[in-house]
């Protein structure tokens, strides 16, 4: 455990509705843990704790940083202190935040036999090294879904799934930097 001072700190996202709140200690280990919703959070004891705060309506825990998205009609004005309050709260309890994770991303638990391709091999590292931690920045993540026949299938999360700039992000961004590297991607669609 880091024996530093805690500090967590809120940071705007391209999403006005999404703040991320950076915390100095790591809290997802395997990867982004999403929470879009209250019953999704039920036994994870930091998601769920923050869907008990007024107008909280989505949670994603990265490494070292959670996500929140709050009710468009609320202010932040009103929300970012309690957050932040709780945060502290339940990381310096000592408690267990998350449950056990399993593979954030489909791939990372290829099935017995199954074989992932060459071009799906390429997509995955593209997304790993240059295009997840460039989203985990603005406080999100994408999980590759899958491949085929020139699709590439991707799910955003946090910041980026309600985002206005997402469908932006998915075809200026993602999708023109797949097709630049991987002649066979002809199109990301998001699932």
């Amino acid at each position: 455990m880091d024996t530093s001072k805690l500090v967590i700190t809120a940071e705007i996202t391209p999403n006005p509705n999404t703040l991320k709140f950076n915390i100095n200690r790591e809290l997802a280990t395997g990867g982004s843990m999403n929470f879009p919703d209250r019953e999704k959070a039920k036994g994870a004891l930091l998601p769920e704790t923050l869907f008990g705060i007024d107008n909280v309506l989505g949670v994603m825990v990265g490494r070292d940083f959670v996500t929140v998205t709050k009710n468009p009609s609320s202010g932040w004005s009103d929300l970012a202190e309690p957050i932040i309050a709780k945060l502290r709260e339940l990381v310096e309890s000592g408690k267990t935040l998350l449950p056990p994770q399993g593979p954030a991303d489909p791939l990372k638990s290829v099935a017995p036999g199954a074989e992932m391709g060459e071009i799906e091999r390429k997509i995955r590292e593209i997304l790993d090294n240059e295009i997840r931690p460039a989203v985990a920045m603005d406080g999100g993540d994408i999980i590759f879904y899958g491949y085929d026949n020139g699709v590439v299938t991707l799910h955003l999360q946090g910041s980026c799934s309600s985002c206005p700039s997402s469908v932006l992000t998915l075809k200026m961004g993602v999708e023109n930097r797949l097709k630049q590297l991987i002649p066979e991607v002809r199109e990301v669609v998001q699932v």
